[in-house]
């Protein structure tokens, strides 16, 4: 399995978790678990995927992923798991 982990930072407006599934399921992306909320008006969303059967390169998704950002007004990142992690380690 190949994780990655992706963060979504915007307003809060309808369709932003189908805009953002919609482009892993199309990409064979499979959604391993999801965190949302909404503080006020602004959306957040953190999910954990997993891109080893993902039917594109890595770049290419983060792309697609950052075309839906700008489509619906939002802030989408993607980044390899243990990229993420050496990131945050304490």
């Amino acid at each position: 399995m190949k994780k990655a982990i992706i963060t979504v930072l915007g307003k809060d407006r309808v369709g932003i978790i189908h805009g953002v599934a919609h482009v892993l399921a199309e990409k064979n992306v499979n959604i391993l678990d999801i965190s949302q909320t909404i503080l006020s008006d602004v959306f957040t969303m953190m999910m954990l995927v997993d891109v080893e059967n993902s039917t594109v390169d890595f770049t290419v998704l983060s792309a697609q992923l950052d075309e839906v950002g700008k489509e619906l007004g939002l802030e989408i990142r993607i980044q390899l798991e243990e990229i993420f992690q050496a990131m945050h380690r304490i």
